[in-house]
């Protein structure tokens, strides 16, 4: 039986890595997903394996918080060690995030099969911690997992060979349909008021947008001219 570890650490991989389990486990590999501990707290971690129904992690690395540089060697020097307890045939690992370029770098050089899912995403913002990770991981990857054409056309302009790169479409949203129904049946709009259509929700969490003084107020200004004409609800 093929063994595939799959890695997730923070709340972006857990809605992506759970249509890719499903998928492996259908098609007969044993499937050991690891947990980085990356996000760990309840409203972070807990709430997503409860609600989309991922299987509890069969391991935990605890890495925690801090600094960039902290927290993916916190990472490698765990999984390191684990990696080689498991022997798998390959890693899967998902995103852009630490953990990601941490068991990347880890897998590269122990030897298994690695495979990035959402390979080829592009911002070209290399202020974007997000963008070297992904930059990075997409180069040490033997299968790079595409959702969409123009992520293909990106990996081809950096040289990669046709037989590492697959369009395989965006697993997120196989993770939107599984929970569609659930979502409509949602009280969360009546428990906001908020009309059916007619509501705005604002995920401003991005460091280059919150963390410059200058360039939240830019976006608080305009999203004040646009609560004008629509209610907006910030997460």
């Amino acid at each position: 039986m093929t063994r595939i570890v799959c890695v997730a650490g923070a709340r972006p991989n857990y809605m992506k890595i759970k249509p890719v389990m499903d998928a492996l486990e259908r098609r007969g590999a044993e499937v050991i997903l690891v947990h980085t501990g990356q996000h760990y707290d309840e409203s972070m971690n807990d709430v997503f394996f409860r609600d989309l129904g991922i299987r509890p992690p069969d391991r935990y690395l605890g890495a925690g918080s801090g600094s960039h540089a902290q927290q993916t060697g916190r990472v490698m020097a765990a999984f390191e060690p684990l990696l080689d307890e498991l022997a798998p045939d390959a890693v899967v690992v998902v995103g852009d995030i630490n953990s990601t370029l941490a068991c990347a770098l880890v897998t590269a050089k122990a030897g298994p099969l690695l495979a990035h899912v959402e390979a080829g995403l592009r911002s070209r913002d290399w202020s974007m911690p997000e963008e070297v990770n992904r930059v990075a991981t997409d180069r040490l990857s033997d299968y790079l997992l595409a959702p969409s054409p123009d992520a293909a056309v990106n990996l081809r302009a950096e040289g990669y060979r046709e037989d590492q790169i697959h369009v395989v479409g965006n697993v997120m949203i196989d993770t939107l349909l599984a929970n569609l129904d659930r979502a409509r049946q949602s009280d969360i709009l009546d428990r906001y008021g908020l009309p059916r259509g007619g509501y705005g929700l604002v995920p401003l969490h991005r460091p280059a947008n919150v963390d410059d003084p200058a360039a939240l107020r830019g976006l608080l200004k305009a999203l004040g001219e646009i609560a004008d004409r629509c209610p907006l609800l910030l997460p």
